[in-house]
């Protein structure tokens, strides 16, 4: 797949120079980061994990408070079941009880989507970054020695990785981190979840090796934030609760169908009973 951002960015490309501009104020602290752990002996690809390790850190609250809003909106469901049920016919109605009763317990429901939101500018941060310092798209190198700065077989941090091992290490560990949050969602919900992290890899494929540095980094913080929340933090009542409201789910089938299945053995059971009756009657006749 031909590289989206390199099909894009000639220097003069309105539409790139316009996201340059806008993005400025991330960028430049982002360079200048660079600049300084490079400054002091770290290789580029280890300052490029270093400043997104930094940058997740900082964003981690951000996460805690997405997590307990997903919590406060699961506690918040049977309210929400209740308001649809008692305004089914009633769309409008329904939304503005919804919204009252969102405003009534001061939840947010779009508040869970800030900090995916937030990774977007940031992807896009360390992209133009990459661009000025190594040159990409015809943009001359302010940083020639950015290219060299890989490691391994990933020497060039402007150049695809040539063997593709970084792109499928990054859906791994993209789906090492969606493993630990899918316990919460539904089934249909979780397959979705498990195939996404190998379409933003066709998706990456050929991006440079720098971003993949970033992408990795950024999955990895992911999941170790993702473990620290869900098991030690507010994330696992969500997890807790999911699995008992499954389970629940579970007995209520359990009990219908052992209810059917009684049922369904006294009927037989009671036709039995008169088939015996019936028997016995024609015997007492024919004596």
């Amino acid at each position: 797949m031909s590289n989206l951002f390199l099909a894009i960015s000639p220097a003069n490309n309105g539409v790139v120079k316009f996201f340059e501009h806008v993005l400025k104020p991330l960028t430049d602290p982002m360079g200048h980061g660079l600049e300084f752990f490079h400054g002091h002996g770290v290789p580029w690809w280890l300052c490029v994990v270093v400043i997104t390790a930094i940058v997740r850190t900082l964003l981690f609250p951000l996460t805690i408070k997405q997590v307990r809003s997903m919590r406060a909106m699961q506690e918040l469901q049977p309210e929400l079941k209740k308001i649809q049920a008692k305004f089914k016919d009633n769309r409008q109605k329904q939304l503005e009880e919804q919204q009252k009763l969102y405003r009534e317990r001061g939840i947010n429901p779009l508040g869970g989507c800030l900090p995916a939101v937030i990774q977007i500018p940031i992807f896009m941060s360390v992209y133009y970054v990459i661009r000025e310092f190594g040159g990409l798209g015809g943009v001359p190198a302010t940083v020639p020695s950015f290219r060299t700065g890989g490691t391994l077989w990933f020497d060039n941090l402007t150049q695809a990785d040539p063997y593709h091992i970084l792109p499928i290490l990054s859906a791994l560990t993209m789906l090492a981190a969606t493993a630990i949050t899918s316990k919460s969602i539904q089934p249909q919900q979780r397959i979705l979840m498990y195939i996404l992290p190998f379409g933003i890899m066709i998706f990456l494929w050929n991006f440079p090796a720098g971003m993949f540095m970033y992408w990795i980094t950024n999955n990895v913080m992911t999941l170790v934030q993702n473990y620290l929340i869900y098991h030690h933090g507010p994330g696992r009542h969500i997890i807790s609760s999911r699995i008992t409201s499954l389970t629940r789910g579970d007995e209520e089938e359990d009990s219908e169908n052992g209810n059917e299945t009684s049922e369904e053995e006294k009927r037989k059971a009671a036709e039995q009973q008169a088939r015996k009756l019936a028997k016995r009657k024609r015997r007492k006749k024919k004596k």
